[in-house]
């Protein structure tokens, strides 16, 4: 049986301003606690487009149960974050800055689970094309 990941925000939004704080919980449904080796949520910023992808984790933090974590189904772990300056996102005709919330759930079968949830760092506008 595959876990179900289900992460939730304080805020309805999908849009955040540097400087505020990004929080929120999660839970596992639909499996054993032994069958969890570890999970891992990251809050981070990657590059999308032309060129290599750049990715900074910005939070990290890691429950297993070899540090003594307890993992059960049901369990909620709560989660908090200072968003930075920057880089805010960015919607580029060549490059976009993506903001996203990661949560993964690593199986000791070798299996993950994963979810992501986006959201954006900043009012900006998208970039636009100059007509001549």
């Amino acid at each position: 049986m595959e876990p179900t990941v289900l992460v939730r925000l304080d805020s309805p939004r999908t849009t955040f301003q540097p400087g505020e704080t990004l929080s929120g919980e999660f839970h596992l449904e639909g499996t054993a606690r032994e069958q969890v080796r570890a999970v891992e949520l990251s809050i981070l910023w990657y590059t999308d487009g032309k060129g290599d992808q750049d990715l900074h984790v910005r939070h990290f933090e890691r429950w297993a149960p070899e540090t003594g974590d307890v993992i059960t189904p049901g369990r909620v772990f709560r989660f908090s974050t200072v968003l930075p300056k920057s880089p805010l996102s960015y919607d580029g005709l060549i490059v976009r800055i993506r903001w996203c919330l990661r949560l993964r759930v690593f199986l000791r079968d070798g299996g993950e689970v994963h979810e992501e949830i986006p959201f954006r760092l900043g009012r900006t506008a998208p970039a636009r094309i100059k007509l001549a």
